[in-house]
């Protein structure tokens, strides 16, 4: 999985940043659309080295824009549609 390093002084919030990864992801279509949950908070947090609130934001970008939603105990997914 190519990651990208986050950068915590850039002109973009790091949750921005990895709303973004994931929504490229998502347009590329490697997540399925109820199918493929989006990588756990706790996956986030490894994956990037940020809080674990930084991952929590990312996702909630994404939920606010439609993009996932979130099943509790389940994990985040994509939106058909």
């Amino acid at each position: 999985m190519d990651v990208p390093e986050i950068n915590p002084r850039g002109a973009e919030a790091p949750c921005r940043q990895i709303a973004a990864w994931l929504r490229a992801r998502i347009e590329a279509g490697e997540f399925r659309p109820g199918e493929d949950p989006l990588p756990s908070e706790k996956d986030l947090v490894g994956l990037f080295g940020v809080a674990r609130d930084t991952a929590r934001r990312a996702v909630q970008l994404l939920r606010d824009e439609g993009l996932v939603e979130t099943i509790p105990q389940r994990g985040a997914y994509v939106v058909r549609r």
